[in-house]
């Protein structure tokens, strides 16, 4: 049986943005991309919205870092927000499961041939929970900690092929 992909207290974990993969705006994020962002703002600065809605914070985020396969996230619900309370629900249920992020571009290059945007710098300001995410394998882990960073790269690569 796969685990639940979020915990009685409302964690749960996931990539938010994965290098070099071609999201639905045409834009591809490049490895480096959120470093100075994250050293200048930290994880407990980025906010956890529903739908990239100001009106809707949801929860925290406690762990944004980069590795060689994109941005990896860790946060929580923030228990008696109703919206909280029913993101938890479906998150259980894997009802809805996609990351976003929200960010301002620093530095970019365009590709002349293909209209593509490689983003080099991103200053990041949230990561919401979204029913479509722009980039597909922006996901929320199946379960906790390495083992599902190692299970959702896993799934990840099966949708490369």
């Amino acid at each position: 049986m796969q685990a639940i992909p979020i915990d009685e207290r409302g964690r749960f974990a996931g990539y938010a943005s994965v290098f070099g993969r071609l999201d639905d705006a045409g834009d591809l994020v490049m490895p480096g991309a959120f470093g100075r962002s994250l050293a200048k703002r930290g994880a407990e600065k980025l906010r956890m919205l529903f739908q990239h809605d100001p009106k809707e914070p949801v929860g925290t985020w406690d762990v944004a870092r980069e590795d060689g396969f994109g941005l990896w996230v860790e946060g929580r619900l923030v228990p008696g927000v109703p919206r909280a309370d029913a993101l938890r629900r479906l998150i259980e249920r894997r009802a809805i499961d996609g990351l976003s992020i929200g960010f301002r571009t620093e530095r970019a290059t365009r590709e002349a041939r293909s209209g593509h945007r490689r983003l080099w710098a991103i200053d990041l300001w949230e990561i919401s929970i979204v029913t479509f995410p722009m980039l597909a394998e922006a996901r929320i882990a199946p379960g906790q900690g390495a083992p599902a960073e190692r299970s959702l790269r896993a799934a990840i690569s099966l949708l490369k092929q």
